[in-house]
């Protein structure tokens, strides 16, 4: 790890006041400086802010230095959230994570975090090894020549399903944007991974009122069982009325390189008899323009599954 300056800015006005990279609980920036993935020279230390607090009084909102231990064992955070949060990473590394760094972590491919090899986030034009390398754990859907990883959130996931919107504070002001907007595929400019402005700071992440997804589920599929990123997962949410879906969200992970909403499945949905037949169909449209590599093809078949399974947990009672 290289020197760098440390500081505790007090107030919101004063770390945006101030050049730097931001510090909450550090579990992916302090992994990615030891690997001199990120080289800053001046750290943030935010989490003196006030930018704590959950509140479900309308809809969801979740200060974004919440950690991720108190926001999945919140009572009023819906279940599709509290398990995407619960699937996340190890206990200790839950009671540190913030949901706002969480939703910024970087790649887990590990050509990104091998400094000693090409990367096109990283290094920006020196190629991508991982299109003909080691692809098990890549991306199917929203690559480009330039980059094919995947996004390693699990609550990204969850929040884009929902319709989520995050709330940045900056030098300009602030501004709110969808969650599903926010992110960006790497098309020829994989570097840029997301609509963070220079000197903004995620300051609230606000889910809008779904009462009916109280009915919802996340499905992760990976190699063992604690600590490991997807190699595929499936947000749901559905409101089945006298046997049809009235109304579903669906979003998919480990498969795309950003959190991926799938509508076509949620308005195959929509009208149908809460079936397994019905989810079946559905879900085969989740791998529409997909693009396999040499070794994760086998994510075309598992995408659809996932979500099947999904599906049938969240309406169990109602079949």
């Amino acid at each position: 790890m290289r020197p760098f300056e440390l500081t505790a800015p007090a107030t919101v006005a004063d770390a945006l006041g101030s050049s730097g990279t931001f510090l909450a609980g550090g579990t992916t920036l302090v992994d990615l400086m030891k690997l001199d993935v990120l080289t800053p020279r001046h750290v943030l230390d935010i989490n003196g802010l006030p930018l704590r607090g959950i509140d479900t009084g309308d809809g969801l909102r979740i200060g974004a230095l919440e950690r991720m231990a108190d926001i999945a064992a919140h009572p009023g955070v819906y279940p599709v959230i509290s398990r995407a949060l619960l699937l996340s990473a190890s206990q200790q590394l839950r009671n540190m994570a913030s949901i706002g760094g969480n939703l910024m972590q970087r790649t887990r491919c590990t050509y990104f975090r091998d400094v000693t090899t090409p990367c096109n986030r990283r290094d920006p034009g020196s190629g991508c090894p991982a299109i003909t390398g080691a692809n098990r754990m890549h991306a199917v859907l929203g690559t480009s020549e330039a980059c094919v990883a995947t996004h390693a959130s699990d609550v990204a996931v969850a929040l884009v399903a929902l319709d989520a919107r995050i709330r940045l504070a900056g030098p300009g002001g602030e501004r709110v944007v969808a969650l599903a907007d926010f992110y960006r595929t790497p098309g020829d400019t994989p570097q840029h991974e997301h609509d963070l402005r220079p000197g903004e700071l995620i300051t609230e992440v606000v889910v809008p009122r779904l009462d009916w997804a109280a009915h919802s589920a996340y499905v992760k599929v990976r190699d063992r069982q604690s600590y490991e990123f997807a190699l595929c997962s499936a947000a749901v949410a559905v409101d089945v009325r006298d046997g049809l879906v009235a109304d579903a969200r669906v979003a998919a992970g480990g498969v795309a390189t950003v959190p991926w909403r799938l509508t076509a499945v949620e308005a195959a949905l929509r009208g149908k008899p809460a079936t397994e037949e019905s989810f079946t169909a559905a879900a085969a449209l989740a791998i529409e323009g997909a693009k396999p590599l040499a070794e994760n093809a086998f994510k075309l078949t598992l995408l659809p599954r996932t979500i099947v399974r999904a599906l049938l947990e969240v309406t169990e009672g109602s079949r």
